[in-house]
C-alpha cells in the first residue's frame, strides 16, 4: 500500500477513534484486515457531517458549496481522477475492493445536503426518507465488508440497523440538535403529545423535561425498538468473524435506550451514555457468545409503536 493511501486510512481511523467511540470499540473486534475499511466508511460519513455541522459560522450557501466541492472530488475519484484529499483515497480504495454500490454514497450525500436547509420533518415517513440516505445506506455499505452467508436476506436487517442507530442518536441528542436549529422528532409526534418546539427549547434551557416531553421520548424509544427488532435477525446472518463486532455495536447503541429509560426519558437532564465498565463488559461478552446466538432487543419491555 502506498504512503498516501496508508495516510488516508490513518486519517479515517483517527476520525473514527475520536468521534465514534462506541462503534470504534466494536470495530476493534473485527479481523485486522477489515478494520481499515470500516474506518474508511466512518471517515467518509464523519467528514461530510463535519462540513455540514462544524461550519455553522458560514452562511448556508457557503456550506453547501463546501459540501458540493468535496462531493465533486469524490465523484471525480470514482471515475479515476487523482484526488488531493486527506481521506478520500482510502474511501475510494475501499469502494473498489468491495465493489460497493455508488448509489448508496450519492444517497448519503443528498441527505447531508438536506441538513443545510431542512430543520424539521412533518411525519415519520418524511424522517424515514431522510434516514434512508443518512442511515440505511450505511448498513448496506457495511454489509459487503462484514460478509454474510446470505447477502440478499441480510440487506433489509442491515438497513433497519442503520435506522435503529440513527434514531437512537436523535433521541439522545435532542438538545444538541436544537442548538443547531433542527428537530428530528417528527412534527406529528410532537402534536400527538401536545409538545411544541418552544417546549423543547424551554426544556433544553432549564435542563429538565416535562411529563409531556418524557412521554414523547418514550414513544420515540418504542419506534427505535421496532427497528432494532427488525435488525436482530441480520446479526446471525453475518460472517462468523464479524458477529462479535456487530453484537457489540447493537448492544451498546441499544444500551443508550436503556440509559434514556433509566433517567425516566428525560434527555434534557443529562446526555444518556453507556458507562465505560458496561461498554467493556459488553465487548467481552460478545467475544464469548457462540456464533449464531440471537441478540436481545434493547430498551424496556414494551410493545413497539406503530408507524
Amino acid at each position: 500500500m502506498d504512503t498516501d493511501l496508508t495516510a488516508a486510512y490513518d486519517r479515517c481511523r483517527e476520525l473514527h477513534r475520536r468521534h465514534g467511540r462506541t462503534y470504534y470499540l466494536a470495530t476493534r473486534l473485527l479481523p485486522a484486515w477489515k478494520r481499515r475499511h470500516v474506518h474508511a466508511l466512518y471517515g467518509f460519513t464523519r467528514y461530510a457531517d463535519e462540513i455540514v455541522d462544524r461550519t455553522e459560522d458560514l452562511p448556508p450557501a457557503e456550506r453547501a458549496a463546501l459540501l458540493d466541492d468535496w462531493a465533486s472530488q469524490f465523484v471525480a475519484g470514482l471515475h479515476g481522477a487523482q484526488v488531493d484529499d486527506p481521506l478520500l483515497p482510502a474511501v475510494l480504495h475501499t469502494i473498489a475492493v468491495f465493489d460497493l454500490d455508488r448509489d448508496d454514497f450519492a444517497s448519503f450525500l443528498k441527505s447531508m445536503a438536506m441538513d443545510l436547509t431542512v430543520t424539521a420533518y412533518p411525519t415519520y415517513d418524511h424522517l424515514l426518507d431522510y434516514m434512508e440516505g443518512s442511515a440505511a445506506v450505511i448498513g448496506t455499505m457495511m454489509l459487503p465488508i462484514l460478509g454474510s452467508s446470505d447477502p440478499t436476506a441480510a440487506r433489509e436487517p442491515a438497513r433497519q440497523l442503520g435506522f435503529a442507530f440513527q434514531l437512537t442518536n436523535f433521541i439522545r441528542d435532542v438538545a444538541e440538535d436544537l442548538d443547531r436549529g433542527r428537530t428530528y422528532l417528527p412534527d406529528e409526534d410532537l402534536a400527538k403529545f401536545g409538545v411544541t418546539r418552544d417546549d423543547l427549547l424551554e426544556a433544553r434551557n432549564r435542563g429538565r423535561g416535562t411529563p409531556r416531553t418524557r412521554e414523547l421520548i418514550e414513544y420515540e424509544v418504542t419506534r427505535a425498538q421496532a427497528h432494532y427488532a427488525a435488525a436482530a435477525p441480520g446479526i446471525t446472518m453475518l460472517a462468523p468473524a464479524s458477529q462479535a463486532c456487530m453484537r457489540t455495536a447493537y448492544a451498546l447503541y441499544g444500551g443508550i435506550l436503556d440509559e434514556v429509560a433509566a433517567q425516566d426519558y428525560d434527555v434534557f437532564a443529562r446526555r444518556a451514555l453507556v458507562p465505560q465498565r458496561r461498554r467493556m463488559a459488553v465487548a467481552a461478552r460478545a467475544l464469548l457468545t457462540p456464533t449464531g446466538a440471537p441478540v436481545t432487543i434493547p430498551g424496556p419491555t414494551i410493545q413497539p409503536a406503530a408507524r
